[in-house]
Protein backbone atom coordinates (compact mmCIF):
# COMPACT_ATOMS: atom_id res chain seq x y z
CA UNK A 1 0.00 0.00 0.00
CA UNK A 2 1.24 3.61 -1.22
CA UNK A 3 0.17 7.19 0.28
CA UNK A 4 -2.23 7.77 -2.49
CA UNK A 5 -3.77 4.46 -1.96
CA UNK A 6 -5.00 5.86 1.75
CA UNK A 7 -8.66 6.68 2.27
CA UNK A 8 -10.36 7.54 5.25
CA UNK A 9 -12.68 4.85 6.75
CA UNK A 10 -15.81 7.44 7.10
CA UNK A 11 -17.05 9.59 4.81
CA UNK A 12 -16.81 13.38 4.75
CA UNK A 13 -19.24 15.43 6.03
CA UNK A 14 -21.30 18.10 3.40
CA UNK A 15 -20.69 21.04 3.97
CA UNK A 16 -24.11 23.30 4.63
CA UNK A 17 -24.74 25.87 1.59
CA UNK A 18 -26.38 28.66 3.83
CA UNK A 19 -28.91 31.53 2.36
CA UNK A 20 -30.03 29.55 -0.90
CA UNK A 21 -33.97 28.98 -0.04
CA UNK A 22 -35.22 26.26 2.45
CA UNK A 23 -35.17 26.24 5.81
CA UNK A 24 -32.01 28.35 6.50
CA UNK A 25 -33.01 31.12 3.59
CA UNK A 26 -33.53 34.71 3.99
CA UNK A 27 -30.76 35.97 7.20
CA UNK A 28 -28.76 32.26 7.13
CA UNK A 29 -29.02 32.22 11.20
CA UNK A 30 -26.80 35.05 11.31
CA UNK A 31 -29.49 37.75 12.38
CA UNK A 32 -30.31 40.78 11.08
CA UNK A 33 -27.67 43.58 11.20
CA UNK A 34 -24.41 44.31 12.51
CA UNK A 35 -20.96 43.33 11.39
CA UNK A 36 -21.85 39.45 12.31
CA UNK A 37 -23.88 39.54 9.87
CA UNK A 38 -22.00 40.89 6.90
CA UNK A 39 -20.26 39.37 3.89
CA UNK A 40 -16.64 38.93 3.98
CA UNK A 41 -17.31 40.01 7.98
CA UNK A 42 -13.31 40.90 9.63
CA UNK A 43 -13.70 40.93 13.68
CA UNK A 44 -11.50 43.02 15.47
CA UNK A 45 -8.05 41.46 16.06
CA UNK A 46 -8.33 41.13 20.04
CA UNK A 47 -5.27 41.17 20.85
CA UNK A 48 -4.06 43.88 18.69
CA UNK A 49 -6.83 46.16 21.56
CA UNK A 50 -4.81 44.71 24.29
CA UNK A 51 -1.39 46.12 22.68
CA UNK A 52 -2.65 49.54 22.18
CA UNK A 53 -3.72 49.77 26.13
CA UNK A 54 -0.17 49.23 26.72
CA UNK A 55 1.63 52.31 28.02
CA UNK A 56 4.61 53.25 25.58
CA UNK A 57 8.15 52.67 26.96
CA UNK A 58 10.89 54.60 25.97
CA UNK A 59 14.08 54.64 25.96
CA UNK A 60 16.50 51.40 26.31
CA UNK A 61 15.10 48.17 27.86
CA UNK A 62 17.69 45.99 27.31
CA UNK A 63 19.61 44.63 30.31
CA UNK A 64 23.09 45.33 31.54
CA UNK A 65 25.60 42.72 31.29
CA UNK A 66 25.50 42.27 35.29
CA UNK A 67 22.08 42.43 35.67
CA UNK A 68 22.03 39.36 32.31
CA UNK A 69 24.76 37.30 34.39
CA UNK A 70 23.39 37.71 37.77
CA UNK A 71 26.78 39.73 38.73
CA UNK A 72 24.62 42.18 40.48
CA UNK A 73 24.87 42.16 44.10
CA UNK A 74 21.69 40.53 46.01
CA UNK A 75 20.39 42.95 48.85
CA UNK A 76 19.35 42.25 52.09
CA UNK A 77 18.52 44.35 54.70
CA UNK A 78 20.02 44.59 58.94
CA UNK A 79 16.19 43.72 59.84
CA UNK A 80 16.36 40.37 57.69
CA UNK A 81 19.47 39.01 59.83
CA UNK A 82 18.21 39.59 63.08
CA UNK A 83 15.19 37.90 62.54
CA UNK A 84 16.66 34.58 61.04
CA UNK A 85 20.11 34.73 62.55
CA UNK A 86 21.17 33.70 66.08
CA UNK A 87 23.83 35.76 68.12
CA UNK A 88 27.45 34.67 67.48
CA UNK A 89 26.62 33.18 63.66
CA UNK A 90 28.46 33.53 60.63
CA UNK A 91 26.62 35.49 57.87
CA UNK A 92 28.48 34.46 54.48
CA UNK A 93 26.96 33.61 51.24
CA UNK A 94 26.95 30.16 52.04
CA UNK A 95 25.00 30.41 55.16
CA UNK A 96 22.35 32.83 53.32
CA UNK A 97 21.71 30.08 50.26
CA UNK A 98 21.16 27.33 53.55
CA UNK A 99 18.53 29.44 54.99
CA UNK A 100 16.98 30.49 51.83
CA UNK A 101 17.55 34.24 52.28
CA UNK A 102 19.19 34.29 48.34
CA UNK A 103 19.01 31.74 45.43
CA UNK A 104 21.59 30.44 42.94
CA UNK A 105 21.48 32.33 39.86
CA UNK A 106 22.62 29.87 36.55
CA UNK A 107 23.99 27.47 39.33
CA UNK A 108 26.32 30.01 41.13
CA UNK A 109 26.26 31.86 44.15
CA UNK A 110 25.71 35.16 43.98
CA UNK A 111 27.35 38.15 45.88
CA UNK A 112 25.46 39.97 48.54
CA UNK A 113 25.51 42.85 49.57
CA UNK A 114 23.84 44.01 53.36
CA UNK A 115 22.41 47.66 53.55
CA UNK A 116 21.72 49.47 56.85
CA UNK A 117 17.36 49.26 57.20
CA UNK A 118 16.21 48.60 60.21
CA UNK A 119 18.14 47.80 63.74
CA UNK A 120 20.22 44.93 65.01
CA UNK A 121 21.13 43.92 68.41
CA UNK A 122 22.69 40.52 68.09
CA UNK A 123 26.49 40.02 67.74
CA UNK A 124 27.08 38.46 63.75
CA UNK A 125 30.25 37.91 61.55
CA UNK A 126 29.67 38.62 58.59
CA UNK A 127 31.92 37.47 55.76
CA UNK A 128 32.55 37.59 52.26
CA UNK A 129 29.80 40.21 51.98
CA UNK A 130 29.59 43.82 50.58
CA UNK A 131 28.46 45.86 52.97
CA UNK A 132 26.75 49.82 53.13
CA UNK A 133 28.60 52.04 55.76
CA UNK A 134 25.15 52.55 57.77
CA UNK A 135 25.34 48.67 58.06
CA UNK A 136 28.86 48.56 59.21
CA UNK A 137 28.15 51.50 61.39
CA UNK A 138 25.29 48.93 62.90
CA UNK A 139 27.26 45.76 62.96
CA UNK A 140 30.30 47.08 65.02
CA UNK A 141 28.16 48.87 67.22
CA UNK A 142 26.48 45.81 68.37
CA UNK A 143 29.93 44.14 68.66
CA UNK A 144 29.59 42.18 65.15
CA UNK A 145 32.71 41.52 63.24
CA UNK A 146 33.71 41.85 59.73
CA UNK A 147 35.91 39.94 57.51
Amino acid sequence: MQLHQLKPKHKSKKRKRVGRGGKRGTYSGRGMKGQKSRAGRRLKPVIRELIKRYPKLRGYRHQTREQALGLEPQVLNLSLLEKKFKADEIVSPKSLLEKGLIHRIRGRTPQVKILGGGDIKKVLNVEGCQISKGAKEKIEKAGGKLT
